[in-house]
């Protein structure tokens, strides 16, 4: 029964711990777009073939060979 008198104090900052990182994800856009980020995962390599860095960063074109 004393460790009801714990168990329960952390259950409920286990539940505020995840529901502030619930709302943090929320206002840094985490889920705006989902089916976006679908299409992205299967365009990646024509992204990529077209110049566009996932990182924002021009692709370093190598060399041509001779």
């Amino acid at each position: 029964m004393e460790s009801l008198y714990i168990l329960v104090p952390l259950s409920v900052l286990l539940v505020l711990a995840v529901l502030g990182l619930f709302g943090w994800a929320l206002q840094e856009g985490q889920f705006d777009e989902l089916s976006e980020e679908g299409r992205r995962i299967l365009d990646g390599d024509a992204a990529l073939d077209k110049g566009q860095h996932e990182a924002g960063e021009p692709r370093q074109e190598s060399p041509p060979s001779a």
